[in-house]
């Protein structure tokens, strides 16, 4: 009887508690009402009170309804470009699957995200001639046909090549099925599609934005970096993997655009959960501005009937399996299962038809409200944004496919599925055409194609649009690598530190230093370059805001605004994504900065691997960097760390360069010219370099002919035999740290056997293949011609004797070029597993020393019978090998 007072009391209670809040907000504005409720946060929590989770909002639109802006444009006009765009991205896939059954393409992907898309390119989207540079956009994938469709509208694209959609090769030209700069160099500018990379690159591209302004080489400028992404493509732990970055550093040129249809590949996101609120959660918690554009101007009336919440609390408890049916079920479904659950719902929407209630439109496809969004977006300041707007995956398709599980299959049409959509959209083609799918434009002289165009115009300039302004550089002369040509005499040291070398002063350089930017994923004191921190300083956008601990030394962590070490943490993927920021930079910027990636050999291509493509993909320029290389030179780190597979991995790659040098020399030659080929030359091309931490002398470099184009084609001759009246003659390759064990060998065989082994540097087998694939491709197209002969068959080739080849990689990677040699090669690699251990008992293990290197030589010579097979085996005993011992490969 004690209960309805107290229910009263309550209400009074929170009454009081709204008007004061109102009146602070009058008073003193949102800044007090935050400091407010700070204040009281921190009086519960003292209090021992458990607070209710902050970072989830009832699920209604962040903007309210009346602080929408008026919309800026001719909304009539830009809705039929929109429907044009819609029925020539759909025909486009449709014709294309026509032609070529089981070509793909997707036509949902757009139809649900069109006025996400059309909104920013009417109003936000800057293109390269704007101030500043302009924006640039990440666009999600699959949208591909609707990016097409528009650039047909603007002239850009011709209906020949929006025939041919995934048919590159076509008569007339074609289109690429996803964004790759690759393949169309001046459209495209980001690859996309594979799910993960566009959200990940695009933080880092925002970031190394502000990197490029902080350091005075770029112009400070609001540019925004815009990435459209899917619900669905967030469970890829890339996409949110790297957003408290983006929040730490105050990325506020960052917007984020999710397309929320609740749908992935084989159906709901979270069916049984709601995908909004999950990534509200997560993007609130990480710091970032959060805007919800879930419910068009349809339902503003609603809301403000509302007047005790009843519609927000009910939407808060729809689960998205529940709002999916809500989507393809119609009206009276809605009426009856969501306003239904309480009378007093129903009566909110007693005055629509059934009809109208299945058309109230969702956030994402209401120009107006996609427009405050965007607006909010635009002029926020002090982190980054995410807008999730909710839209219907196949918006458009009607019965083919709107908000249904197949719908992102969905490539074919038939006539009556075509009629509809026709119609829906009010496309002026005739029923005897419509079946044929035709493409349509409304001509040069329309109203919609002048619009268009002005618009981009009065923007910029077309978007997506690459283009290449940045200026040649010079690279430092040959007196700058003088010294590594040199070798260190008597004096041990490691490739690493020779790179960290060339790379100290390369910085330092007048001329190019300050477009070099060094990476490292938290590494840089294990590869030695802690003396670059005080040298040119760690990049910090805030600068340093504390004493360092080691301050005091000479050698401290220096953090810098200007600073140009790029210290990621520990994130190859991240440390990678930056990479492609600072390599493309010479296309995105018009700076033609060349970054420096060092890390872990091991951690590279089998955990980067796809943002490896991606570079590719990119045109990115710049030297990858594999420290601690090789399977048996990193001592004591074992399994996981030891690197036997990094060159192989990076073989299928077309623009990547690869090399595993074995002295400082070599490096000094193929980094000069990488960097005259990528600055100078201009070409897209990028490089992996394997160095070592094991410390030996340093040659000078031999001063015969033919060195310098041998370290760089991948082979030649580094020390010949100098035995006289041998009893036999060998060829011994090998590469990296594994070239010292055969340089011994070639000392036991010459003193104890009475073998003359020549000694072979093999810098690089991709490019001794690459050079092989070419001669044999030339001969088989140019059969009256004469043969070109690969380099490794004129050089090793030509050489007396058995040749066997010993790598700190897999067998497999020498074997890639035995097919051109005249003679067996006889292989020693690394295949297995690592091992903790010291370097010699790694190399007894994986048999790679120069023990294992002089009796694979003399079993060769046995077997094409140049000496007896005893002399291999006592050979055996007497280097101590037992013949028992077990296979590495499966160990």
């Amino acid at each position: 009887m004690h209960a309805e007072p107290m229910v009263d009391l309550e209400t009074l209670e929170t009454r009081d508690w709204m008007e004061s809040l109102e009146e602070v907000l009058h008073r003193g504005g949102p800044d007090r009402v935050r400091e407010l409720l700070r204040e009281l946060q921190i009086r519960a929590q003292h209090r021992g009170v458990e607070l209710p989770v902050t970072s989830q909002t009832p699920q209604v639109n962040t903007l309210p309804a009346e602080l929408d802006p008026p919309y800026p444009g001719n909304r009539a006009l830009e809705r039929r470009i929109k429907s044009l765009i819609r029925w020539n991205a759909m025909s486009m896939v449709v014709r294309a699957n026509r032609l070529e059954d089981g070509i793909g393409g997707h036509i949902s992907t757009y139809a649900s995200a069109a006025t996400l898309y059309e909104v920013g390119f009417n109003h936000f989207f800057r293109g390269r001639q704007a101030e500043g540079g302009g924006d640039f956009i990440f666009f999600q994938g699959h949208a591909a046909p609707g990016i097409y469709a528009r650039a047909f509208l603007e002239g850009r694209l011709g209906e020949k090549q929006l025939e041919n959609f995934r048919r590159e090769m076509a008569q007339g030209g074609g289109l690429s099925s996803y964004p790759h700069p690759w393949l169309m160099p001046d459209f495209w500018e980001f690859p996309t599609v594979s799910m993960g990379l566009g959200p990940l690159s695009a933080i880092y591209q925002a970031r190394f934005m502000r990197y490029l302004e902080d350091r005075g080489l770029r112009k400070r400028s609001d540019s925004k970096i815009w990435a459209f992404l899917g619900d669905g493509e967030t469970d890829e732990p890339e996409t949110l993997g790297a957003i408290n970055l983006a929040s730490r550093e105050k990325l506020d040129n960052l917007i984020f655009v999710v397309n929320c249809n609740l749908q992935r590949l084989d159906g709901p996101v979270r069916g049984n959960g709601s995908i909004v609120r999950e990534l509200e959660a997560t993007f609130r918690g990480s710091g970032w501005n959060v805007i919800k554009c879930l419910w068009g101007r349809d339902w503003d009336p609603l809301f403000a009937a509302d007047k005790d919440g009843l519609l927000a609390r009910r939407l808060d408890s729809v689960v998205d399996g529940e709002a999916q049916k809500y989507a393809v079920e119609g009206g009276a479904y809605i009426r009856k299962h969501l306003f239904g659950k309480d009378p007093r719902l129903l009566e909110l929407v007693r005055h629509l038809s059934d009809d109208r209630l299945w058309k109230l439109r969702l956030g994402g496809h209401d120009p107006d409200k996609v427009h405050a969004a965007y607006r909010a977006a635009f002029n926020h300041q002090g982190s980054p944004t995410v807008i999730l707007a909710r839209t219907i995956k196949g918006y458009g398709l009607g019965e083919a496919g709107e908000g249904r599980n197949v719908t992102h299959q969905q490539k074919k049409l038939d006539e009556d599925e075509l009629r509809q959509f026709r119609t829906r959209f009010d496309i002026p083609i005739s029923d005897a055409d419509v079946g044929r799918a035709p493409f349509y434009s409304p001509g040069e002289e329309s109203p919609e194609t002048h619009y268009i165009r002005e618009r981009r115009r009065l923007l910029g300039g077309s978007l997506p649009h690459r283009r290449i302004t940045a200026p040649k550089v010079t690279v430092p002369g040959d007196d700058f690598f003088k010294e590594f040509l040199l070798g260190t005499a008597d004096r041990p040291v490691s490739t690493t530190m020779a790179f960290v070398r060339i790379l100290s002063k390369l910085v330092r350089d007048r001329e190019c230093g300050k477009l070099v930017v060094p990476i490292v994923p938290d590494e840089a004191r294990t590869f030695g370059m802690d003396a670059l921190f005080r040298q040119i300083g760690i990049y910090a956008h805030s600068g340093q805001l504390y004493e360092p601990v080691d301050a005091a030394s000479v050698l401290y962590y220096k953090e810098a605004k200007d600073g140009q070490i790029l210290e990621e943490g520990i994130t190859e993927s991240g440390s990678m994504s930056s990479f492609i920021a600072a390599g493309t930079a010479y296309a995105n910027h018009g700076v033609p900065t060349l970054p420096f990636f060092i890390y872990y050999s091991m951690f590279g291509f089998q955990r980067f691997g796809d943002l490896a493509w991606a570079a590719a993909d990119s045109s990115t320029r710049g030297f990858l960097v594999g420290g601690t290389a090789g399977r048996t030179t990193l001592a004591g780190e074992g399994l996981q760390h030891q690197d036997g597979q990094s060159h192989l991995l990076a073989m299928p790659i077309p623009n990547l360069m690869a090399y595993d040098p074995a002295f400082a020399y070599e490096i000094a030659v193929i980094v000069r010219d990488g960097m005259k080929r990528m600055w100078e030359r201009q070409e897209n091309i990028f490089y992996y370099l394997t160095v070592m931490n094991e410390n030996y002398a340093q040659p000078a470099m031999p001063s015969g002919a033919g060195v310098e184009e041998g370290i760089l084609r991948g082979l030649y001759r580094f020390k010949e035999a100098t035995l006289d009246s041998p009893r036999a003659k060998a060829q011994l390759v090998g590469s990296g740290a594994i070239l010292n064990e055969v340089l011994k060998a070639q000392k036991i065989l010459g003193e104890q056997y009475g073998v003359a082994a020549d000694v072979w540097s093999a810098t690089s087998y991709k490019e001794l293949r690459r050079d092989a694939l070419e001669a044999e491709r030339h001969n088989l197209l140019n059969p009256g011609e004469p043969a070109q002969v690969p380099y490794v068959a004129a050089t090793l080739g030509q050489a007396p004797g058995v040749y066997v080849a010993a790598t700190d990689y897999v067998k497999a990677l020498p074997d890639l070029v035995a097919k051109w040699l005249p003679r067996r090669l006889h292989t020693l690699g690394t295949d297995g597993f690592g091992r903790s251990e010291a370097r010699k008992q790694l190399r007894d293990f994986f048999e790679v020393d120069a023990r294992y290197i002089v009796v694979a030589t003399l079993g060769a010579l046995a077997s094409e019978g140049s000496m007896e097979p005893w002399v291999a085996a006592q050979a055996m005993k007497d280097l101590g090998i037992d013949p028992a011992k077990t296979n590495p490969m499966n160990s």
